[in-house]
């Protein structure tokens, strides 16, 4: 499994009317734990956190007024139709079936079945947090995502039905509904904007389906990227969390709800001291307008960006890198339409600091499709602000990308050895063998030297050079041309646009000796 693994939904299996918690971390531990039972298992898969207390040497008042309001939710899903759909370890096709078959024998356990070619009733476990004594809950989209049925167990042992209000795939949220036959605890929204690395915090929540547990840590990093989507802005913890403390939350030593537990980094699928969770202060913001009920439209601009390095912000006169550079601009897009260009750096968006791609993505997703917003913009040495109608961000759509490909080397062809690289024209023979339109122009990089900045700086044989410092090039010549005259005026490197496979990027290349 993938080191970083989202907390899934716990499955749960019955066994003579029972419920026996089967998790990937009973797997990994089998032969030397099984026998030891599974309270067994789930304590060796804890990391002790060392040295911390809290402030008044007890967390005991945080717990008592949180805990109350942190529940179990429970879901029955369908398999897929070869009944492998849960991916359970008593599936045949599983190679520790014989060992489990063993095990429940000589327990005198009847093993269970999956009957082949049928679509089996799956539950599983995750948790959530009382928002509202309404019975408003919050959890992570992921723990009922494909639920059939959604039931939701109160820290008092209650169990009610409960219904989907609302959920984002996108930001992992998700809103439930209980109707209680009185006022419910709750939890507060805190502001996880203030939250430093090395402050105490604790994760709540039902790990393994044991019961509603108390983890203890601190905050280890903030603004992780998991690359599991378009806001991942996550809050780095080492309070052990688990496979079942989905959706529930993270609190500061006020008792605030600071984030909402989500994902670990694991290579054995037991926390080993790094989980991930949710800023509040950005599912706060989604979560109001769930409770709304539906799903969450988010604003489009129509933009390919990449970060300004140090070299991209020499190389077009910006005193220090920041923003989001423009690599490309979808055709009839909002962005096309306000007159945005290849070669801009975005600064500011609707009156928001735009420091990398990410706050540029973040930003244009939090305003409503129709609405118009200033685009602060860095184009060949000058300020400029312009006007854009946001558009809607459908699944086939992202407001901002990065792309990378590769092509096969062409021909020999002009040298360029401060940078290292040679390029040659595009030829018939090399159109045809590129696979390029009629239309394409440009140089196409035919060697790179491995030793020189070209090669450091990324770019590969294959790789067509379209622009040359924000200025069109069409043949291998003109764009000889134009890093020579970049070298002469000065500049510390060359900015390069490059048309890679179906992708068009920016790469700054640093001047050297040849």
């Amino acid at each position: 499994m993938s080191p970083i693994s989202i907390l899934r939904r716990h499955r749960v299996a019955a066994l003579l009317g029972a419920a026996l918690i089967i998790s990937p971390v009973v797997v990994s531990f089998a032969q030397n734990t099984v026998n030891a039972g599974l309270s067994t298992v789930a304590a060796t898969t804890q990391t002790p956190v060392a040295g911390v207390t809290a402030p008044s040497g007890s967390f005991a008042p945080i717990v008592a007024t949180t805990k109350p309001a942190v529940v179990t939710v429970t879901t029955v899903t369908k398999g897929q139709p070869d009944g492998t759909g849960g991916g359970s370890p008593f599936d045949s096709s599983s190679p520790f079936d014989q060992y489990f078959q063993q095990f429940f024998g000589d327990q005198g356990i009847p093993m269970p079945k999956t009957p082949p070619q049928q679509s089996p009733r799956q539950e599983a476990l995750g948790s959530g947090f009382i928002v509202g004594s309404d019975g408003t809950i919050v959890t992570n989209n992921h723990v009922v995502d494909g639920a059939t049925s959604i039931k939701v167990t109160l820290d008092d042992g209650t169990e009610l039905p409960a219904k989907l209000v609302g959920h984002d795939a996108k930001h992992d949220l998700a809103v439930l509904k209980v109707k209680a036959s009185k006022p419910l605890p709750t939890v507060r929204w805190g502001d996880s904007s203030k939250l430093n690395t090395g402050d105490q915090v604790l994760a709540i929540g039902n790990p393994f389906g044991i019961g509603t547990t108390v983890t203890a840590g601190i905050v280890s990093a903030r603004g992780r990227d998991l690359h599991s989507g378009p806001f991942d802005d996550f809050i780095q913890i080492d309070a052990p969390i688990n496979h079942g403390n989905s959706g529930g939350p993270l609190v500061d030593i006020h008792g605030d709800v600071v984030g909402i537990n989500t994902a670990i980094y694991s290579p054995n699928g037991g926390s080993v001291g790094v989980g991930f969770a949710i800023p509040s202060d950005q599912a706060q913001k989604v979560v109001a307008k769930l409770m709304k009920g539906g799903n969450i439209e988010y604003g489009y601009l129509g933009v390919q960006i990449q970060p300004v390095t140090q070299d991209v912000a020499s190389a077009i006169g910006l005193d220090h890198p920041a923003g989001a550079l423009v690599a490309q601009v979808t055709d009839g897009s909002p962005a096309a339409k306000a007159g945005i260009e290849v070669g801009d750096v975005i600064t500011g968006f609707g009156g928001q600091e735009i420091k990398d791609p990410k706050d540029l993505s973040r930003a244009v997703a939090d305003v409503s499709p129709g609405a118009k917003e200033t685009i602060n913009v860095w184009r060949k040495g000058k300020a400029l602000q312009i006007s854009a109608d946001v558009g809607r961000n459908t699944e086939d759509t992202q407001t901002a990308s990065t792309g990378e490909g590769g092509k096969p080397s062409a021909g020999p062809g002009l040298g360029v050895p401060s940078l290292g690289l040679g390029l040659t024209d595009i030829t018939p023979d090399i159109r045809q063998e590129l696979n390029l339109s009629d239309t394409q122009r440009g140089a196409v990089v035919e060697r790179v030297n491995p030793d020189k900045a070209a090669s450091a700086a990324g770019l590969q044989p294959g790789d067509i050079i379209v622009g040359v410092d924000q200025t069109p090039v069409k043949n291998a010549s003109q764009a000889n041309q134009a890093i020579a005259e970049a070298a002469k005026s000065g500049k510390k490197s060359v900015l390069l646009l490059v048309d890679r496979g179906d992708a068009q990027i920016f790469v700054a290349v640093p001047f050297a000796a040849g």
